[in-house]
């Protein structure tokens, strides 16, 4: 029997590391727990405010168009100049919040957008709007990734695709309000109008926000460093799955961009000719997003990660085709599609990056949202300009195009974790004989059963 003195100090050490583990465990959030319901609804509010923000001009494009006396390109641009300038100061100010933390970076970038966004009204020409809303755009870029790594830090991992799930739910919420909330508002009191009432909708979601987030428990706070940066994002732009998830998202945002860029300007035409209220409250649909983002996680649970991208690229390409049917029910049952298999794929796609990566989760994270926002600024100008050469129909073939791109990413992604688990096989193989004839063979042999499981969750992956 092992005397005392030799054994307690490795005993000790033992226990400790366990302990440290436990407590780490303990402080993180999963549904039951304190704590998770303020968090889930404070983040809620903050996806409302961030689509209705961001996205509050896109309904009104027609009454833009019209009252400033510019072309549906340039009226996209209100639109695009958003997305575009989120998507370049994501990665910025992700790394500023690995210093100043998550909450406080989000706290401060929502406060400056909702402040922009009651400037935006009193924009006199078209020139101002978009600089405007460029300002806005930026600001925005600390909610999106902060809010990724904040939940990736403060979550349980089984409950982390649910609460991401509901996080772009509130996004799905925030783009439906604003939507109708500006087309009612713009046909009785104009466009102008409709964008202060944006504004006001934001504050309240702003309040909301900063009084229920529960403060962080696992952050570290990390020095800002430009060579560690470049040396982060350089291993994530490495990584060959989330190279394909960054793709996946912007390809996804394409698709949702350009056609809800474009939707009011069909809509308004003949054979429809419909009222801006009315076109307003076609974003109703994005309901359908609500249920089918927070359904992710269930998805995953029954199909994986890829069965899951699948069904949503299936769905998203139904909706395409058949909106090109000149039947209004037609139009409202594609965009139903349309919108359900966008949020699942964006859930999908983005949680999984936040599994993926193991260290540096904001800049992970900040490089997916970078990508899906130069997709949806992408598909908003090119959007545009296909229905001004070709119509809606020219609009689809994008689309179309982008939900190709998609397939063949996760097709090739199925490929090569097929071909990791052969290797990784393979490995086990060889070890197994080794081992039977190499005594000193065992450290090898006990490890390849691991590289062979993590093989076989790419596959089901």
């Amino acid at each position: 029997m092992p005397s005392v003195s030799t054994e307690a100090p490795a005993t000790a050490g033992a226990a400790a590391a366990p302990s440290a583990a436990a407590d780490t465990t303990d402080s993180l959030l999963s549904p039951g727990r304190p704590g998770y319901r303020r968090m889930s609804l404070a983040l809620f509010a903050a996806g409302i405010a961030t689509f209705a923000l961001l996205y509050s001009t896109q309904a009104l494009l027609p009454a833009i168009s019209a009252g400033l006396g510019v072309t549906a390109s340039q009226a996209s641009w209100t639109v695009s100049a958003a997305t575009g300038a989120l998507a370049l100061f994501v990665l910025p100010l992700s790394a500023l919040s690995e210093r100043f933390g998550r909450r406080t970076l989000m706290s401060v970038s929502l406060a400056v957008a909702v402040a922009v966004g009651l400037l935006v009204p009193f924009a006199p020409n078209v020139e101002w709007l978009v600089a405007l809303r460029a300002v806005q755009g930026a600001a925005l870029a600390g909610l999106p990734a902060s809010a990724m790594a904040f939940l990736a830090e403060e979550v349980r991992p089984k409950a982390l695709v649910a609460a991401i799930g509901l996080f772009v739910a509130g996004n799905s919420v925030g783009g439906m309000s604003g939507r109708i909330l500006t087309g009612w508002v713009a046909q009785l009191w104009g466009w102008r109008a409709a964008l202060g009432a944006v504004g006001l909708l934001a504050v309240v979601c702003a309040v909301v926000f900063r009084v229920l987030l529960p403060k962080a428990r696992n952050f570290t706070s990390r020095s800002l460093s430009p060579r560690a940066l470049a040396t982060t994002v350089g291993g994530h732009l490495a990584d060959p799955l989330l190279r394909r998830l960054y793709a996946i998202g912007a390809l996804f945002m394409t698709v949702f961009g350009a056609v809800y860029t474009v939707i009011g300007y069909r809509l308004v035409e003949a054979p429809f000719q419909l009222a801006q209220g009315v076109i307003g409250s076609v974003f109703l649909v994005y309901l359908v997003g609500t249920v089918s983002s927070a359904a992710a996680g269930r998805l995953v649970e029954r199909l994986g990660r890829r069965g899951a991208l699948y069904l949503a690229v299936g769905t998203t390409a139904a909706g395409l085709l058949l909106s090109l049917v000149d039947s209004l029910t037609a139009v409202l049952l594609g965009l139903v599609l349309i919108t359900a298999g966008f949020f699942a794929g964006h859930a999908v796609a983005s949680s999984s990056v936040s599994r993926t990566a193991k260290s540096g989760r904001a800049q992970a994270s900040a490089l997916y949202q970078s990508a899906y926002y130069l997709g949806s600024s992408a598909g908003g100008t090119l959007g545009a300009i296909a229905f001004h050469a070709g119509g809606w129909t020219a609009t689809v073939a994008l689309g179309l195009l982008a939900v190709l791109g998609v397939v063949s990413l996760t097709l090739y992604g199925s490929h090569a974790a097929r071909r990791d688990r052969r290797r990784s096989l393979a490995g086990a193989r060889a070890a197994g004989t080794q081992s039977a004839t190499t005594p000193s063979a065992g450290a090898q042999s006990a490890a390849t059963p691991s590289a062979g499981a993590r093989a076989r969750e790419l596959v089901s992956d």
